[in-house]
């Protein structure tokens, strides 16, 4: 058992002594009486004493009431029980090296873009928690005050996706026992999607579009994004002249997005006769002739669309189309559901039905004329 003696220093009670014996030698905690009353040094020479018993004894967890008093037992005083050996404690951890950790073990796992984004959503946390901060001091009420201060900069399916990369950076960290639990957890991530800049490109407007291109390259990137529903750049640039079956008419398009699902690493399409008018012409050019990929003359850069995407809206007299080239692979998804129904728009344009019905379906004024018109 464990002893309490005072330390009296002229006159006045400067600490306490908790001592103990193991294997013959005395064992001591020192608790200064600037820092600690008569009252919690007695309670601590209980935990001293109970833990002792749980040593002893070969018992690893303690009672509830004791763990959660070690939990809130100041960083000084865990650090005492530590050196007698009472407790581990281990290094604490901060925010900049829980970082550094979980990008680095991402790095050969996800794709660079994806790599791109936590990078990002990592400068904006830190605009907020220092680097310096201690992963153990981020609770989840710090967490529900910089989501609110984020809905007053970002749109909510922006925030959502902050949170998503917040969330499973805290979860990798409780994986990786430098935290018991995540402060992410009971905190809503809210949803992902955002309708707003939706915007229908006709095929009216596509005509427009390919009559303003400053070439047949052109021409068919938007016929692809248009006619064939590729998400560009990234199936866009991986499409090969060997992936186009004239006799049969149709298309393979690889997709980086969906490949580690099963079955999803690609799809068929079929070349519908607007898209395949522009494939052909491309095709027959003299300058493509030996060509690899379809999209040959974009292989090597960054592949950044919108500034010539722009240049030619610009040109066709339709001004701005905010995320162009999401909007005309939601353009051709919608037309594709209303001629041939939910399962070819799911396997010609490659996502779900829950996808399709959440970010691309959307209502038009013909529908609204055409029910208004059978009513």
């Amino acid at each position: 058992m464990a002893t309490l003696t005072v330390d009296r220093r002229s006159g006045n009670i400067a600490g306490y002594h908790i001592q103990w014996y193991e294997h013959k030698r005395r064992m001591s905690i020192y608790l200064s009486s600037r820092k600690f009353r008569r009252q919690t040094a007695e309670r601590i020479k209980e935990v001293v004493e109970t833990l002792l018993y749980y040593r002893n004894n070969g018992i690893v967890v303690p009672d509830r009431a004791t763990a959660n008093w070690l939990d809130g037992a100041s960083e000084t005083l865990r650090a005492k029980l530590a050196k007698v050996g009472l407790i581990n404690v281990t290094k604490q951890r901060t925010c900049q090296e829980l970082w550094e950790a979980y990008i680095k073990q991402k790095t050969n796992e996800v794709k660079p873009a994806t790599l791109r984004i936590d990078c990002q959503w990592r400068e904006v946390f830190f605009e907020t928690f220092a680097p310096s901060e201690p992963v153990e001091k981020i609770t989840s009420d710090g967490l529900l005050d910089w989501k609110a201060a984020l809905l007053q900069k970002y749109k909510p399916a922006t925030v959502a996706s902050a949170l998503k990369v917040i969330k499973a950076l805290f979860n990798w960290a409780v994986r990786q026992d430098w935290l018991t639990k995540s402060p992410m957890n009971g905190i809503a991530r809210g949803s992902f999607v955002n309708r707003d800049n939706d915007r229908i490109v006709s095929m009216e407007e596509y005509t427009k579009l390919l009559d303003a291109c400053p070439n047949q390259e052109w021409r068919t990137i938007i016929a692809l994004a248009r006619i064939g529903g590729l998400r560009c750049p990234s199936e866009l640039r991986q499409l090969r002249w060997e992936d186009v079956d004239w006799e049969q008419n149709r298309f393979v398009v690889r997709s980086p997005k969906t490949e580690r699902h099963a079955s999803h690493q690609k799809r068929i399409v079929p070349l519908f006769s607007e898209l395949r008018a522009e494939l052909e012409q491309h095709f027959l050019l003299d300058e493509t002739k030996g060509n690899e990929f379809v999209i040959q003359g974009l292989q090597g850069t960054s592949w950044v669309l919108h500034n010539s995407f722009r240049d030619i809206a610009d040109c066709a007299g339709l001004g701005k189309i905010v995320r162009p080239f999401d909007n005309m692979r939601m353009s051709r998804s919608n037309e594709v559901l209303r001629r041939w129904g939910e399962a070819k728009e799911s396997l010609w344009i490659g996502h779900s039905k829950k996808v399709m019905k959440d970010h691309y379906f959307t209502l038009t004024d013909e529908d609204f004329s055409e029910a208004a018109c059978g009513s």
